[in-house]
């Protein structure tokens, strides 16, 4: 397994300040974020910034192993739906571009909707994923999706159902433990029903119960990162382990991008550390 950093935690830094950072940090690689109000949103990326971030992820030696694209496959209206997909697509046609060497960036979304929608809704969702995903298929990138406390997925169950309905080596599962922890799902349930489907993860730290709860930095909280990381390698996972800091946290008045990374990768480097697993 190796250790990677987020920038979701970073929507207003420069990406030529966060690889540096993150790197210097420690990090083994990095996700992308490209939705609206970052640094990276993808209309902004034309061809000279894309060799740019190429260039300095390989200066960095930082790996790309995922792209956060995160959009509603959900809405109704024909033109959201459409920036949506567009943002979805692209972020695979991203993908291919930033790649290093044979390994592919997952592209990473939710599914929006509600919890309550899926018996009534179930087979839209599956139209919409199963475009995405021969999309990606004709490209080579995998879907990653990530299950989502308040979203039509917000299950192992439901996840597992969708990857098998769709039935593509293209559709994965983006693993965010933090949104079953918050329900009361243990750490063993969760990484032995995920582990094996997933192709990237999230970790934060999080305390409470839902709905009353608390997304934190990886640190702040307790959760027991030692004993995830001895699941997830017992499950087969060898992917990465990717910090993630919420919007939940960024909305502080403090909040201070470079000083979460710095915490996140403290957290988790020793954590790695202490399961006696080497980063590889």
């Amino acid at each position: 397994m190796k250790l990677g950093y987020s920038t979701w935690g970073m929507p207003t830094v420069p990406i030529d300040t966060a690889i540096p950072h993150i790197a210097n940090l420690g990090f083994d690689g990095i996700e992308l974020t490209i939705i609206q109000r970052f640094t990276t949103e993808l209309s902004t990326l034309d061809t000279a910034e894309r060799k740019r971030i190429a260039s300095l992820l390989k200066q960095h030696n930082l790996a790309l192993p995922a792209i956060a694209a995160h959009s509603n496959l959900m809405d109704v209206h024909a033109e959201s739906h459409a920036k949506n997909m567009w943002r979805l697509k692209g972020g695979v046609d991203l993908a291919v571009e930033l790649a290093q060497g044979d390994e592919l960036p997952a592209v990473n979304t939710t599914t929006g909707g509600k919890p309550n929608e899926w018996d009534t809704k179930k087979n839209f969702l599956v139209e919409r994923v199963g475009e995405l995903v021969e999309y990606a298929t004709s490209r080579g990138v995998t879907i990653a999706m990530e299950p989502h406390i308040g979203a039509i997925i917000d299950t192992p169950v439901k996840v597992l159902e969708l990857l098998e309905i769709i039935n593509s080596p293209y559709l994965k599962v983006n693993f965010d433990i933090s949104h079953f922890d918050i329900v009361g799902m243990s750490t063993e349930e969760t990484v032995s029903a995920l582990a094996a489907v997933s192709i990237h993860t999230h970790v934060k730290d999080q305390r409470g119960i839902a709905p009353d709860f608390e997304f934190l930095i990886p640190g702040e909280g307790t959760f027991d990162y030692v004993g995830y990381l001895k699941l997830m390698r017992k499950h087969g996972y060898d992917g990465f382990i990717t910090a993630e800091v919420s919007f939940m946290v960024q909305a502080r008045k403090d909040y201070n991008p470079l000083a979460a990374a710095t915490l996140s990768y403290q957290t988790l480097s020793k954590a790695f550390v202490d399961a006696g697993i080497e980063r590889n």
